[in-house]
């Protein structure tokens, strides 16, 4: 357990830093949206583009883990959708951004620096494939379904438009060019490769800062029965059901290294992605949103440490 600890400790210790320095006015809450604008346009495309683009294509768009993930998913955002509505009563938009919470992870400001210290040669790879599921299938869905339960305007619209700016988010067009170079085996000249590598390394400690920042002032009193189940659906269905998925691969003829079963597991129990608050504001979701943002990046210190022992234990009985 010492050895978990050992991982997840200091993730969790650059995310209170975040906090306690943002919390005592040594950086303000607006700092911490330039450095995730910084995270999200330049470092993380950096670091994106260079874990594509040095590999071989094969290697990047992996089928079995695709399908998995994206499978995963979209089962979440099917049983969360379904329970808020018919069990639970609440209305279609709120339904849609309970399913967001529970099937959207933080991929690139808590993943990827867990992925570093625990796969390190395939966290560039995970960040990336996951990206791809996350922002081709899930998001889109999800803000088609938002739009669609506001009964205003046209969902299908929205969703070209969603899909327009994803071309040009600076995260996607570094995935474009990332698998272009895969695909082709060019190679950037020397200057820039060393420009992409020391924008790439930024992202890991200033990601997690950002997290620790934006969880200042987030409200989390008297919204437990809201936020509950997007904690639980997010930290224990989510990776739950990627794993189910993952161990049905062989039964279509696909399997993945266990390092990718463990990846993909592992990323989906990461907690609520980042930028859920801010998707879910224009709908009127964006109080439940953040509690549950904060609710599930303080309890995923725990679950992601309890998931770490068991793949250790399964690993130390297996070898």
């Amino acid at each position: 357990m010492l050895d978990v600890l050992t991982i997840t400790s200091p993730i969790y210790i650059i995310v209170g830093l975040g906090f306690v320095f943002t919390r005592a006015g040594l950086f303000a809450k607006p700092d911490m949206r330039l450095f995730g604008k910084f995270v999200l346009n330049l470092a993380l495309p950096a670091l994106v583009f260079r874990a594509l683009s040095q590999r071989q294509l094969g290697e990047v768009l992996n089928p079995g883990y695709l399908l998995a993930y994206t499978v995963g998913a979209l089962a979440v955002v099917g049983l969360g959708y379904t329970w808020a509505r018919r069990v639970s009563g609440q209305s279609a938009t709120a339904s849609t951004f309970l399913a967001m919470g529970m099937s959207s992870s933080n991929s690139g400001f808590v993943g990827y620096p867990i992925m570093l210290l625990t796969l390190a040669p395939l966290a560039g790879v995970v960040l990336a494939l996951n990206m791809l599921v996350e922002n081709l299938v899930v998001i889109p869905l999800l803000l088609w379904l938002a739009e669609r339960a506001k009964g205003t305007g046209d969902p299908w619209r929205a969703l070209t438009q969603s899909l327009v700016r994803l071309a040009t988010n600076p995260l996607f067009m570094a995935l474009a060019a990332g698998l272009v170079m895969s695909a082709t085996g060019w190679q950037l000249p020397a200057p820039l490769t060393q420009t992409v590598n020391i924008l790439a390394s930024a992202s890991g400690a200033l990601s997690l800062f950002v997290i620790g920042g934006t969880l200042v002032g987030l409200p989390l009193t008297g919204m437990g029965q809201r936020v509950m189940p997007v904690v639980l659906g997010k930290l224990l269905l989510h990776p739950l059901l990627v794993w189910g998925a993952v161990s049905a691969l062989p039964w279509l003829g696909l399997d993945l290294s266990p390092e990718l079963r463990m990846a993909a597991v592992l990323s989906a129990a990461m907690p609520v992605m980042g930028i859920y608050p801010t998707l879910a504001q224009a709908h009127g979701q964006e109080d439940t949103s953040a509690a549950a943002l904060m609710a599930s990046t303080m309890a995923s210190f725990f679950t992601l440490s309890a998931l770490l022992w068991v793949f250790n234990t399964a690993h130390a009985v297996g070898g």
